[in-house]
C-alpha cells in the first residue's frame, strides 16, 4: 500500500465531494421520490394497510430508506462512468498516487452523500409523525446496518459505472434495486402475499434488514434477524468488491 494511501483517498473524496456540493440537486433528486412515497403511503394508502401497527409511518420508515440508498447509489454509478469515459481515471493513474483511491474516493463520496439523503427523509418523517423509543445504541446499530447496506449497494454501482457502454445502461441498474423493497415486508406484511411472491419476499435481503432496522427503532428485540441482515450486507460487500476491483483493473 502507497503510505500516501489515505491522504490521496481523503484529497479523492475532497474532489467527489466538491462536485456533490456544487450541484446539490443531485441530493435533492434523491431525496425527492422516497419522501413523495413516504407521503403516499402515510397519507392515501395508510389507512387501508393492516399492518398491526398504530402507526403506519413507524412501519414504513426502514422501507423508505432504503429505497432512498438505493436510488442515490446510481450517481455513484454515473459519475464512475463519466470518469472512465472522459479519461479522468489515465490522468489520475499518470500522477504519484495510490491507484486505488481514484475508486475509493466515489466509494466514501456515496456514504456521505446517502447518509445526508437519510437525515433529511427521517427528518421529514419526524414532521409527519413518525417516532421511535430507540435509545442511543439501537440509533448507532441502525446506522451501522445502513451503512453497511450503502458500502454494499455502492460497490454494486462501481460495477455498473465501470462496466457500462453507455449513460443509458448505467442509469437502468439500479431500478431493480429500488423495486427490491416493494416485494418484501417494507410496506405489508408478508403474510398477505401469494406464497410464490411471500417466498421470495421472505429470502431476500431487503425483508431481514427491514425488520432488523424496524425491530431496532421500535426497541423491540430483533432475534436472529439482525445476523442474516449483517450476513447479506457482507457477502454482497464482498462478492461485489472483487468483481469492482476486477473491472477497475481492467481500465488501469
Amino acid at each position: 500500500m502507497n503510505k500516501y494511501f489515505f491522504s490521496d483517498m481523503g484529497v479523492m473524496l475532497g474532489r467527489s465531494m466538491r462536485h456533490i456540493l456544487r450541484s446539490m440537486d443531485t441530493i435533492i433528486t434523491v431525496t425527492i421520490t422516497p419522501i413523495a412515497l413516504l407521503l403516499l403511503f402515510v397519507y392515501v394508502f395508510g389507512g387501508a394497510i393492516k399492518t398491526g401497527s398504530d402507526h403506519y409511518v413507524n412501519y414504513l420508515m426502514p422501507g423508505i430508506l432504503l429505497i432512498a440508498i438505493a436510488s442515490g447509489i446510481s450517481y455513484t454509478a454515473y459519475r464512475l462512468f463519466l470518469d472512465k469515459s472522459k479519461g479522468i481515471f489515465e490522468r489520475f493513474h499518470s500522477m504519484p498516487i495510490a491507484r486505488s483511491t481514484v475508486l475509493w474516493g466515489h466509494v466514501l463520496t456515496s456514504l456521505v452523500s446517502n447518509a445526508i439523503s437519510v437525515v433529511i427523509i427521517i427528518l421529514v418523517a419526524l414532521i409527519i409523525g413518525f417516532r421511535s423509543s430507540a435509545g442511543v445504541l439501537s440509533w448507532l446499530a441502525v446506522a451501522g446496518i445502513l451503512l453497511l447496506f450503502t458500502l454494499a449497494l455502492t460497490w454494486i454501482a462501481a460495477i455498473a459505472g465501470l462496466s457500462a457502454k453507455s449513460v443509458d445502461g448505467v442509469s437502468a441498474f439500479s431500478y431493480p434495486l429500488i423495486f427490491l423493497p416493494f416485494i418484501s415486508s417494507a410496506f405489508v406484511p408478508t403474510e398477505s402475499m401469494p406464497w410464490a411472491v411471500r417466498a421470495f419476499a421472505e429470502n431476500q435481503p431487503v425483508t431481514s434488514i427491514v425488520e432488523s432496522i424496524r425491530s431496532l427503532l421500535s426497541n423491540q428485540p430483533v432475534g436472529n434477524e439482525i445476523w442474516v441482515a449483517l450476513a447479506w450486507c457482507v457477502g454482497i460487500i464482498m462478492v461485489a468488491y472483487i468483481f469492482a476491483m476486477m473491472a477497475y483493473k481492467k481500465r488501469v
